[in-house]
């Protein structure tokens, strides 16, 4: 009996430091890790924003990936589209409907180096839903801020996109 003990225990006892040896010599890590998730600075010039989605893609984009006012620094444009539409088909008693907005935004980075390199283009879409209910003012302000939800969501993949594409390089 104490033999199959000591086995026991010595067997309990390699397989949990094994264990432990494989675990420790894999590494986890995120996706978006590594040099360009701690200094995603990449000194882009934006363009003018020409409509308020606009404005706040341009905003979370360049808070997040930096932003210069070299006359070389890649050009940045967004252009911004949006569409919103009833979630429900039939027609209910219940004056809150819900709606569905959606914005794509499409951002252009085109180098101004003087290097014969493409611009870079990447088209992203996002949603975002709110609960009209017949209240002029109520509505509208839900659907600017709809709006401006699924804006910042959109900002935020092209972000990450920008990030993945320079991290394939």
């Amino acid at each position: 009996m104490s033999w199959s003990k000591a086995l026991r225990a010595s067997l309990l006892t390699g397989m949990l430091l094994g264990t432990g040896a494989i675990l420790g010599a894999c590494s986890f890590s995120p996706v978006y890790s590594g040099t360009l998730a701690s200094q995603p600075s990449l000194n882009l010039a934006y363009a003018k924003p020409t409509s308020r989605l606009e404005q706040v893609v341009y905003q979370e984009l360049s808070l997040r990936l930096g932003e210069s006012t070299s006359e070389m620094a890649p050009l940045a444009s967004v252009t911004v589209s949006s569409s919103a539409g009833d979630m429900m088909a039939t027609a209910t008693a219940n004056p809150a409907k819900a709606v569905r907005v959606t914005v794509t935004a499409k951002l252009t980075i085109t180098p101004r180096d003087g290097a014969d390199a493409k611009p870079i283009v990447f088209t992203r879409t996002a949603t975002a839903q709110y609960t009209r209910n017949g209240q002029v003012l109520a509505d509208n302000a839900a659907a600017d801020e709809a709006a401006e939800r699924a804006a910042k969501s959109a900002a935020e993949s092209l972000r990450l996109a920008v990030l993945a594409s320079l991290s394939r390089k």
